[in-house]
């Protein structure tokens, strides 16, 4: 990953000792909280490398939990996310487990709501208060959040890639990176589109309207 000043390598000021176990966290849990369509009733986390050895002394706990509940790295909760948790009757778990070949500082986490609809993501802190995901569903789909970026739940049909980009293109959004993963031929997958300016929720609307592949699309921006 690419860092394009001083302050990107130390991170934003917020609480918590160290920016890769805090910051990072926090937008990770953000991330998770922002594709899912739910509010969340458990969460696990399975923790993985440093995180898994650190997570209690730095913090990572207190930000993982507060970013799934929606706040972000400048929020004062952060500190107080397991009282808040606990006032949301938020129910979450911290493991250890070996969550696969991924940057020391990763975490799986699974977001379930109480009719039992589930997201899991795997993401990675990778310093400087950077989070990059690593998998949607056991799909490898990156992308940071750094930058507007949209995420198609859609069928995989011909032509659904050149109706995205004409939708997306004819209202002078300029596209930056694009990337697309498939279960099976013909099946389910999950397209990712960063962009240059933000989406409004009524356009996304108009999207899932305009492209019938589409089944679910969601913005996701980290702060």
């Amino acid at each position: 990953m690419k860092y394009e000043s001083a302050f990107e390598i130390i991170g934003p000021v917020m609480v918590g000792p160290s920016s890769s176990h805090t910051a990072g966290a926090v937008r990770i849990g953000n991330i998770a909280r922002q594709l899912s369509e739910f509010e969340p009733a458990v969460v696990r986390f399975e923790l993985m490398g440093s995180f898994a050895e650190t997570y209690l002394g730095h913090g990572t706990d207190l930000a993982l939990l507060a970013g799934v509940m929606g706040y972000t790295t400048f929020s004062d909760e952060v500190a107080d996310a397991k009282k808040i948790a606990e006032e949301r009757q938020l129910r979450y778990s911290f493991d250890t487990v070996p969550v696969g070949n991924f940057h020391p500082n990763s975490v799986r986490v699974i977001l379930i709501s109480e009719d039992n609809k589930e997201l899991t993501l795997v993401a990675s802190s990778l310093g400087g208060g950077k989070a990059e995901v690593q998998e949607i569903e056991k799909l490898p789909l990156k992308f940071t959040g750094e930058q507007p970026t949209l995420v198609f739940y859609h069928d995989d049909s011909i032509g659904f890639i050149a109706d995205i980009t004409l939708a997306l293109t004819k209202r002078g959004y300029n596209i930056a990176r694009f990337a697309n993963e498939r279960w099976n031929k013909g099946g389910k997958a999950i397209s990712i589109c960063v962009v240059d300016s933000v989406v409004s929720q009524s356009l996304l609307e108009e999207f899932n309207e305009e492209v019938p592949a589409i089944t679910r699309s969601c913005f996701i921006q980290t702060v």
